[in-house]
């Protein structure tokens, strides 16, 4: 069925940078890891560290899957946008063209979730 405005219908971008304070939002999503809130939603500054996102932030969201205590950082395959993304630990998320609202994948080789989702 067809539908006719009544009016323009435009509305300005309620979730641009300008409106986090300075952060970013980054979306950060599990291959064949279902979880409840996948993918995640951080809100963090672009000086971030990777490091640090690795360490303190992805454990926190992703710990309670049981495959989280058999990852192997080193082996986690990137993905940005779809496409292959090698970071560096020792650089911020703005160092490496990480911008707002970009989402980044990860797949595990040989943990493939189980079945599991929570």
């Amino acid at each position: 069925m067809a539908v006719k405005a009544l009016g323009d219908y435009n509305f300005p971008p309620a979730d641009t940078q300008d409106k986090f304070h300075g952060n970013q939002l980054l979306y950060v999503g599990w291959d064949d890891h279902l979880m409840f809130c996948a993918p995640f939603a951080y809100c963090l500054p672009p000086g971030t560290l990777f490091s640090e996102l690795v360490e303190k932030h992805l454990p926190h969201s992703f710990g309670p899957h049981p495959d989280w205590a058999k990852v192997e950082v080193a082996g986690i395959v990137w993905l940005k946008s779809g496409k292959p993304f090698v970071p560096d630990f020792n650089k911020t998320l703005a160092e490496q063209g990480l911008r707002h609202k970009d989402v980044l994948r990860m797949q595990t080789p040989g943990l493939n979730g189980n079945g599991t989702c929570f």
